[in-house]
């Protein structure tokens, strides 16, 4: 299965529009959410039909029984993340807690117990042939990188006989990025014509050529800097990266997105721009086949 993710350095630039687009272009059969902090896919490429739903278990988080406990005080003193606290009896607050267990380890009268948690929840939506894998992080909840793993195991183990899928990662160069990374074809950046989209476009870039995949770039909102733009096209072009194209600023693709369209639905400058984007990363995708059978 060929994979394309689609990531940005930072939030804000329109990676997930460019994603739902491009999930509309290819009539895509296969796709993935794993921005887990903050999915939001869903909201474009709708489903009327309830995912199957599963819980996600991190690392398991202490509990403290007061009958067992006699005060000695040892789990708070060892507690390197100031978890356990003192009232009228020990607790621990499940949000600082990192289950490193040493407080069960040090504790003399095994008053402390480690319990499954729950950190998230893994959602799969299978609709005739479509296959759609996302998950929700509960809040406060780390081990995103984990459950972004968990989120790909799920698309591919549903769509063993699909040719490729769709991924729409994490912004930043994160655990969640690192884990999308994973086995992936090809990477598309989504960035924007700014100093600081300039210098989070080189991190991940940088991130994304470490796992040995072929990158593309493109520039969203290009024509509100395009001094910046150019510097963006020449940077592509000095590191031997493919540059597949600029979307001008456009406020009809502010209306699709809040009436739920992707900015191909309807007829306007960033639709037919990234439809061009979309050709060019296809090509490099299927090492210039042009294939896009889904």
């Amino acid at each position: 299965m060929k994979q394309l993710l689609i990531l940005s350095g930072k939030g804000g630039t329109g990676k997930t529009t460019v994603a739902s687009a491009f999930i509309k272009l290819a009539q895509a059969k296969t796709y993935a959410d794993c921005d887990v902090d903050a999915p939001n896919l869903h909201l474009i490429t709708r489903h009327d039909s309830v995912p199957a739903r599963k819980d996600y278990y991190g690392l398991p988080k202490a509990q403290i029984d007061p009958e067992l406990c006699i005060k000695c005080d040892l789990c708070r003193q060892h507690c390197q993340f100031g978890a356990i606290s003192v009232n009228d009896t020990y607790s621990v607050d499940q949000f600082a807690c990192e289950g490193c267990a040493v407080c069960d380890l040090v504790c003399p009268v095994g008053a402390v117990t480690l319990v499954p948690t729950v950190y998230g929840e893994l959602m799969l939506y299978k609709e005739e042939d479509k296959i759609f894998s996302t998950a929700q992080l509960k809040m406060g909840s780390g081990m995103s990188g984990m459950l972004v793993a968990e989120v790909k195991k799920a698309m591919k183990d549903a769509a063993v006989h699909k040719k490729s899928a769709i991924i729409d990662g994490s912004p930043g160069i994160g655990c969640p990025v690192i884990a999308s990374l994973s086995g992936v074809d090809t990477v598309l950046v989504v960035t924007e014509p700014s100093l600081s989209g300039i210098s989070d476009m080189e991190r991940v870039i940088d991130t994304a050529l470490k796992f040995g995949t072929k990158v593309a770039v493109c520039v969203n909102k290009a024509d509100t800097n395009p001094e910046i733009t150019g510097q963006i096209e020449r940077f592509c072009e000095k590191q031997a990266l493919r540059f597949v194209g600029r979307i001008p600023y456009d406020s009809e693709a502010i209306n699709a997105i809040n009436k739920g369209q992707s900015i191909v639905e309807i007829d306007c400058p960033s639709g037919e721009a990234v439809r061009d984007v979309y050709k060019r990363t296809m090509a490099l995708l299927f090492d210039e086949e042009g294939e896009t059978e889904q």
